[in-house]
């Protein structure tokens, strides 16, 4: 049995003492599920960390199977802690290249060797080895998949193998931080039948950590609801999800669409990807689409389908094998996979959120919006071009650097040092606009968004989980772009803070006319958010219409039986 007494945990940052868990105390029984849910942000993921061993506490105990762990723990006690539990972390895809069955062996010999290395064929135990591995890729459906390489798995059946390797590893409590997070529903389904069968078959005790409350109505014996860092309610999954949905606002109008004229046109799109030896593994083949303006639009689709490279397509940021995006900018046709003197533009209009979006940690909202508009404001091209000029900078080098100013830091920096430049360069070239004038740009924003102008003065760890969110869309949203791209970043966010960015992206469309397109694999928020859904499967369009027969459509054909055990949201 694990018991949770009183568990107090704060984080200092900066000078500020924050407290995430205050006097949490909670039980699980052999062979128990137990789900905790919750608003983001609100120390889920901090509790699995703590019972991991991975975080140290301020006060309280932990008690599993006779074994107590408590703050002033040693060296030798956490490392007993970590032998007794196993946990999967969210969007972890930390696998050994090699066989599938391979991952699970060398998780099984750490018995014999003490660290994770295949052993020799010739050791006596080998075959003993073999066929354990064989039983454990078998409870998650993954035995047929025994001899491929982990490389080319499904993101589905990578998340699969994780957790048989949590498995092989006879934990005596079993750590789920927010299963198949980020995937579509066929691969949700796939990945909550493993964790069902595994538990039918070895009645662990498992802690699973979600945002969803499908997910819990789906595996849950009991749930927590945690606010705050404190549990304030604690039952049976439907009587606890119930209470925890009536907290979401009620969902604002659908905005009515102002323009039939197209913005962006799609023609004989194609983008390929191979990998060696296996192939091709995505064919985005001859796509054809017009986006109109005003318009709010979803790209669904199976996890691997094609949606984000079109998205990225669109953006900029992947240039396709063949066909045309073209962009109307003042009654102009722009092709964006195509250098032109006005490509630029094209980008100053259009902004992008991605999945892995984060804010600055150490500088406030206001800095943070003062940078962007630097990036993204009115009068930014000509500017920039003059002082590009100065430094001897090309025309069409100024519009890569441009280009880079959308990408993640992390894409950004080869390219980066090919060209010869460091990351300073942006500051020369798009300087961030006077503090003095952010707050003229940011009063309709934070309105759209229902933020209080005084989050500008603060810092991100300083504001909630959903606060954070709605901050970040208001940086990709500083400059008033005509185009907003959505790389799924509201994909990993409770419902009720969902239902917050839903009307938010409602209110924004509205009052700016902004067109905005999203990748998501949350059917709630499509069906509420969307004017129009595309489904896209291996790279090609298959339905174009009205969002609730699309994703009814797409519910169907993924088999996702968990959704069945979805709440209402409807408000």
């Amino acid at each position: 049995m694990l018991k949770v007494n009183n568990l107090v945990k704060d984080y200092v940052i900066d000078s500020d003492t924050i407290r995430v868990l205050n006097g949490v105390s909670f039980d699980i029984k052999d062979g128990e599920i137990l789900g905790i849910i919750g608003r983001s942000g609100g120390g889920k993921t901090t509790i699995l960390r703590v019972l991991r061993g991975l975080e140290p506490f301020v006060s309280g105990s932990i008690e599993l199977d006779g074994f107590v762990f408590a703050p002033q723990a040693t060296h030798a006690d956490i490392k007993q802690l970590q032998k007794m539990t196993a946990i999967h972390m969210q969007r972890n895809f930390g696998l050994w290249p090699g066989a599938t069955y391979e991952s699970v062996l060398r998780r099984l010999n750490v018995e014999h060797a003490g660290f994770e290395v295949l052993p020799d064929k010739s050791a006596p135990y080998y075959d003993e080895l073999y066929e354990k591995s064989m039983e454990y890729l078998k409870l998650v459906n993954l035995d047929k998949k025994a001899e491929h390489s982990s490389a080319v798995l499904s993101g589905g059946e990578k998340q699969r193998l994780l957790i048989a390797r949590q498995l092989a590893a006879k934990p005596n409590l079993l750590l789920l931080d927010e299963p198949a997070t980020m995937t579509c529903p066929a691969t949700k389904q796939e990945v909550l039948d493993a964790i069902k069968n595994a538990h039918n078959k070895l009645k662990l005790k498992t802690l699973v950590v979600s945002h969803l409350p499908e997910v819990h109505s789906y595996l849950a014996d009991r749930v927590l609801w945690l606010e705050d860092g404190r549990i304030i309610e604690e039952g049976k999954p439907e009587e606890v999800l119930k209470k925890f949905i009536k907290k979401m606002k009620p969902a604002v109008p659908m905005p009515q669409p102002k323009s039939d004229k197209p913005i962006i046109k799609v023609t004989g799109l194609s983008k390929r990807y191979w990998l060696i030896r296996q192939g091709e593994v995505l064919d985005l083949d001859n796509i054809n689409i017009e986006f109109k303006e005003g318009e709010i639009t979803a790209l669904i689709g199976p996890s691997g389908a094609g949606k984000t490279t079109l998205l990225h397509a669109m953006d900029g940021l992947v240039y396709p094998d063949e066909g045309e995006i073209e962009f109307r900018v003042d009654d102009e046709w722009i092709d964006i996979s195509i250098y032109s003197f006005k490509r630029m533009e094209v980008r100053r209009i259009t902004s992008i959120m991605y999945q892995e979006f984060a804010l600055s940690p150490q500088s406030s909202i206001k800095h943070q919006l003062a940078y962007k508009l630097g990036v993204k404001g009115q009068n930014v091209i000509e500017e920039s071009r003059k002082r590009a000029k100065e430094l001897g900078i090309s025309d069409k080098n100024l519009d890569e650097l441009y280009r880079m100013t959308d990408m993640p830091e992390e894409n950004s920096k080869d390219l980066l040092e090919k060209m010869g430049f460091t990351p300073a360069i942006f500051g020369v070239l798009f300087p961030s606009y006077p503090l003095t004038e952010v707050m003229n740009y940011a009063t309709p924003i934070f309105k759209a968004v229902d933020l209080p102008l005084e989050l500008l003065d603060v810092k991100p760890y300083q504001m909630s989980g959903g606060e954070n969110v709605r901050a970040a869309l208001s940086l990709a949203l500083a400059s008033k772009p005509k185009i907003l791209l959505l790389d799924e970043p509201f994909g990993d966010l409770d419902p009720i803070t969902l239902r917050d960015v839903a009307n938010s992206l409602k209110n924004i469309n509205k009052t700016f006319n902004t067109t905005i397109i999203f990748v998501s694999h949350h059917i709630d928020f499509i069906k509420e958010v969307a004017q129009r859904a595309i489904l896209i499967d291996n790279g090609h369009i298959v339905m174009d219409g009205e969002p609730r027969k699309v994703c009814d459509e797409f519910v169907k054909a993924s088999n996702a039986r968990y959704l069945g055990c979805s709440p209402d949201y409807s408000a």
